[in-house]
This record gives structure tokens, sequence and C-alpha cells, in this order.
């Protein structure tokens, strides 16, 4: 199975840290954030790896050749010249999926408990173009969703603003996005988009016409290591 790791973000949050390393490299509890999400990958069966590299990318590179490249198969994604976000990145990397079967994007700051197979059984029972991780968390931007799951619709609760995609007969479920999903390559052939773009941004416009799924986590455990108080948080609380 194949998967990509976002990890090309500066992690300017994370400062003065990220000063001198990649985010991808920060340590949790002596573990880079970038390990425990490989490591978690291949417990659930992915053997195929790509990750979209900016900040310090050469760091990342030396670091996963120390580690024999965990034993699988890792490539990379250099984004030179300027950051492409989650849509652009992915774009960049339509080769490496190649094989026409349905892959992962996971972030490289998420943590999880979430069964990963589970969701995979999920997304293709489905049929669903893409699924994608959420859970009802306090956050200032939301997906909405049906009654059926579907995507229809975003809105960010601190600007008002608000976006409905998609027809709907009953009242709209607001759903955190947890930055880990599922989608099938036919994908590809739907994005018009090109250059830098955010992948929510194309869930949306694909929503009118395509099934964008939810797949609620409910309180299993997830944490987005952002913030430098989440960060404390994940060395204190955290196992692995």
């Amino acid at each position: 199975m194949k998967a990509m790791i976002f990890a090309a973000g500066k992690g300017t949050r994370l400062r003065p840290l990220t000063d001198t390393i990649p985010k991808a490299l920060v340590k949790i509890k002596g573990i880079s954030m970038l390990e425990i999400v490989i490591r978690k990958l291949i417990e659930n069966g992915f053997d195929e790896i790509i990750i979209n590299l900016h900040h310090f990318p050469e760091q990342i590179i030396d670091f996963v050749e120390k580690k024999k490249y965990f034993g699988i198969k890792i490539e990379f994604s250099i984004e030179d010249e300027k950051l492409l976000n989650t849509g652009g990145g992915l774009t960049n990397t339509k080769d490496f999926f190649n094989d026409d079967k349905d892959f992962l994007l996971h972030n490289v700051d998420i943590l999880s408990e979430v069964n990963l197979k589970n969701v995979y059984k999920f997304h293709l029972k489905n049929n669903a173009l893409a699924t994608l991780i959420v859970k009802k968390r306090q956050t200032s931007r939301y997906l909405l969703f049906d009654e059926n799951n579907l995507l229809a619709g975003w809105e960010n609760i601190k600007t008002g603003e608000r976006i409905i995609s998609r027809e709907f007969s009953e009242k709209l479920i607001p759903l955190a996005f947890s930055g880990i999903h599922f989608i099938n390559p036919r994908i590809f052939d739907l994005i018009d988009e090109s250059g830098s773009f955010s992948i929510i941004d194309l869930y949306l416009r694909l929503s009118k016409t395509q099934k964008i799924m939810a797949y609620d986590i409910g309180n299993t455990f997830w944490l987005d290591i952002g913030k430098p108080e989440e960060l404390e948080f994940a060395n204190l609380s955290c196992r692995f």
C-alpha cells in the first residue's frame, strides 16, 4: 500500500526549534515526528511512502538514509522554489501513485491511535473519491457534512465565512478535519488546479458531484503538534 506524508511545512509556530531543523524531525520523547508516523504506517500495512520536502530537505533525506529507509520503499518530492500546499503537493507526486490503487495522505505532525485499516475498509466499501478522518473538537474552521456523511460545505466560525458546496435536506454536521485521508487515484483526472493550492478547496469543488466522505473517529486519541504547548503535552502524555 502507498502513502504520502506531508512534511514540507516550515513549522513556524514551533520556532525557535524549527529555525535549525525541519518540523518533521522535532522529537517527542526522543523520537522524531517523522519516525512516529512512518512506523505507524508500516504497522498498518503501508510499504511505499513518498514524503514532500521544502524546509531543510537534506536533513530529512539524511535521517531516512541513516534509518535504512525503515526497510521499505521511501521516495521524496522536493518542493524547491516554493511550498505547493497540500493540493499542489499531491499533484506533484502523481507519478508515484501509478498503480491505480487507493492511497493515504498523512500530515507529519499528527499523532493518533486511529486504526487506519478500518478506515481503509470503510473507504473502499463506500467507493468514495476521498474519505476524510474527522473529529468533534474545538477549532475555528469546520468541514460540514450532510446526513449521509458527505462533504457539503465549510465554515470559519471566527470570520463567519461559509461555503455550501452541495444541496442537503437535513442540518449540516460540523466536524474538524484530522489531517489524515484516503484517496482514490481517479482524483488526478479531476484536478484542474495548478501550482500551490489547498486540497480542502479541491474537495469542496469536487464534492458537488463526487463522494467526499467523513469518518468520525469519536473519542479516539488524536493530537496535532502545531504549537509548543501541544509538543509539551505530547512529551508528557504520549506513549509509543
